[in-house]
C-alpha cells in the first residue's frame, strides 16, 4: 500500500480539493483508494466528495479507539475509491494525544490488505501531529500557491518536517539528542544554523544518531503541487523552494505539477461534485489527470529519483504552465464565441483577478519590509 500525505503550509491554497480530485483520478486508473480527511477541527472534504454530514467519521474512531474502524469507512459513487470523514464538531479534536494518534496510524496501515494507495488530507500548519503524518511516507506532497505567504510557508513546513524527522531519530539524552534541543531553545542562534551545518556538528558529537538520521532522510523526497497559478510566470516560483530545500535543509523536492485557478471549480463544489467528475476536459481537470498519471508512475519498482530527474520534474512542470495557459485561453475564446461567456463575465473576472494582484502586492511589500528590518538587525534570513 502507498501512502500518499497531502499537506500545506497554509490554508487556502486548495489542498483538499486536489487530494479530493486525485483520489478520483487515481480510483478511475483501477487503484484501490481511500481517501482520509486529517484535517481535524476543521473537516470539509465530505462536501467535495458531495456527502451531506457523514453520521461517522474519524472523531467516532478517537472516542472509542478499540472499536470496529472499519464502520468509519465509507463507500462512495466512483468505483474503487472509499472516504473516510474527518469530525469538525469536536472541539480540541486537532490536538491528538499520543496513543490517540499511534492507535489511528496503526489502523490505518491495517488497510493495506484491500487498499493500493492511502491519501491523508492533512490539516494545514505544523502540528507535531501533522507533521507525523506527513512522515509517514518519504513522498508526501506539499501543495502551495504562487503567493509570497503560501511559498514561504511551504518552505517552513518542509523545514519543521525535517527538524521533526531528527527528533524521532535522536534518542532522547544522547548528545544529538541535546544538541537539538540547544538550538531549539536558542533563538537567535537558530536563525543562522543551516540544516547542512547542524548535521555536520552532530556527526562530530554523535555519529550513530547522524547515521540514524540519515538513513532516514536519505528516503525523504517531498514533492511539490503548485496552484491557483494565473500566469507561466507563477510556476517559476517553484524553484524558490526548490533552492531553499536545497541549500538550508539538504533535502531534494520534486516537482509535480501545476493547476491553475480555475472558476469551475466552485461551481463543482456548489454542485458537490469534483471536478474532474463535474468537467473532466476542464484545463485544471486535465492537470490533475497528468499529476495522478505522475504518482503512478513513480510507484514503479524502476523509478529513481536522482537529480536529473528531478531537473526534469521542474521542466516539464513549465512547459505544462505553458502548454495549459493556451488551452485556457483558447477555452476564454470558445465561451466567448458560444455566448456561455459575455464580455461583462469577463471584465468581472479580470477585476477580481486584479483585486487579487493588489492583495499579493501588498503581502509582498509588508514581507520585503520584514525582511529589510531583519537583515538591519543583523539577522540572517
Amino acid at each position: 500500500m502507498v501512502v500518499i500525505p497531502i499537506a500545506s503550509g497554509k490554508g487556502g491554497v486548495g489542498k483538499s480539493l486536489a487530494a479530493a480530485n486525485l483520489a478520483v483520478a487515481l480510483a478511475q486508473a483501477g487503484k484501490r483508494v481511500v481517501l482520509v480527511d486529517l484535517d481535524l477541527g476543521a473537516s470539509n472534504l465530505h462536501l467535495v466528495l458531495g456527502f451531506r454530514s457523514p453520521a461517522r467519521g474519524i472523531g467516532t474512531f478517537l472516542n472509542n479507539t478499540k472499536g470496529d474502524f472499519s464502520q468509519v469507512i465509507t463507500k462512495t459513487d466512483v468505483r474503487g475509491l472509499r472516504f473516510i470523514p474527518g469530525d469538525q464538531e469536536m472541539p480540541g479534536l486537532a490536538n491528538l494525544k499520543s496513543f490517540q494518534r499511534n492507535a489511528l496510524v496503526r489502523r490505518l496501515l491495517s488497510l493495506e490488505s484491500d487498499t493500493d494507495i492511502l491519501i491523508l488530507d492533512l490539516g494545514a500548519g505544523t502540528h507535531q501531529s501533522i507533521l507525523d503524518f506527513f512522515l509517514l511516507s518519504g513522498q508526501g506532497i506539499v501543495i502551495s500557491s504562487p503567493a509570497v505567504t503560501a511559498t514561504l510557508n511551504a518552505y517552513v513546513f518542509l523545514k519543521n518536517s525535517v527538524f521533526r524527522l531528527m527528533y524521532t531519530k535522536f534518542t532522547k539524552g544522547t548528545e544529538a539528542y541535546n544538541y537539538l534541543e540547544r538550538v531549539r531553545k536558542d533563538s537567535s542562534g537558530n536563525q543562522h544554523l543551516y540544516i547542512p551545518q547542524m548535521l555536520k556538528e552532530i556527526e562530530k558529537i554523535d555519529p550513530e544518531s547522524h547515521k540514524r538520521f540519515t538513513d532516514a532522510a536519505v528516503h525523504f523526497h517531498p514533492r511539490l503541487i503548485m496552484n491557483m497559478i494565473e500566469d507561466p510566470k507563477d510556476a517559476e516560483v517553484a524553484m524558490k523552494i526548490r533552492r531553499s530545500c536545497e541549500e538550508y535543509l539538504d533535502i531534494k523536492v520534486e516537482h509535480l505539477g501545476v493547476m491553475y485557478r480555475d472558476g469551475i471549480q466552485d461551481t463543482a463544489l456548489s454542485s458537490r461534485l469534483p471536478v474532474v467528475l463535474y468537467k473532466p476536459q476542464a484545463v485544471i481537470s486535465q492537470a490533475i489527470y497528468r499529476i495522478a498519471d505522475k504518482i503512478l508512475e513513480s510507484q514503479e519498482d524502476n523509478f529513481t529519483l536522482t537529480n536529473e530527474a528531478i531537473d526534469d520534474s521542474f521542466h516539464e512542470a513549465s512547459l505544462e504552465a505553458e502548454i495549459d495557459f493556451e488551452n485556457k485561453m483558447e477555452y476564454v475564446e470558445e465561451l466567448l464565441h458560444t455566448g456561455a461567456l459575455t464580455q461583462g463575465d469577463l471584465l468581472e473576472t479580470v477585476k477580481s483577478q486584479q483585486l487579487e494582484i493588489s492583495k499579493l502586492r501588498k503581502e509582498n511589500n509588508y514581507l520585503k519590509l520584514k525582511l529589510t528590518q531583519a537583515a538591519s538587525n543583523g539577522l540572517k534570513v
